[in-house]
């Protein structure tokens, strides 16, 4: 089996950003349906948090740069506040769900624009 993982990883990381874009729109849609209460709209969000926690996870950094790995793990951290996010819609018929949403929003979009600064240093 793992020969079969290893022979396959490059085909593997081609569908990231497929499944990463799959899972964004999908926790998008969920978080929009959540606002009308049906009662399937937390399990579209928590299948596009995983997808998109997945590739998170799976892109992970080699490098020894300390501010590049502080980022990799604020941004793993959001993906996993994504997870937790849709436990809480499913746990809690309330809007607590909300405020990990926002705190996982805000670590990715910090960390989708530092990185690309922090990888364009590290190439000079």
């Amino acid at each position: 089996m793992f020969m079969f993982l290893k022979k396959n990883w490059k085909k593997m990381n081609k569908w990231y950003p497929v499944v990463s874009a799959v899972g964004a729109v999908l926790v998008l849609i969920g978080a929009v349906i959540q606002i009308t209460r049906l009662p399937w709209a937390p399990y579209v969000y928590l299948a596009g948090a995983v997808m998109f926690a997945y590739v998170q996870v799976a892109c992970g950094y080699k490098g020894r740069d300390f501010v590049m790995r502080r980022l990799r793990n604020q941004q793993i951290a959001g993906a996993a506040l994504l997870i937790v996010s849709g436990a809480a819609m499913l746990l809690w018929k309330r809007n607590e769900w909300i405020v990990f949403l926002t705190i996982a929003a805000v670590l990715e979009l910090y960390t989708a624009f530092r990185i690309p600064q922090e990888e364009k240093k590290e190439r000079k």
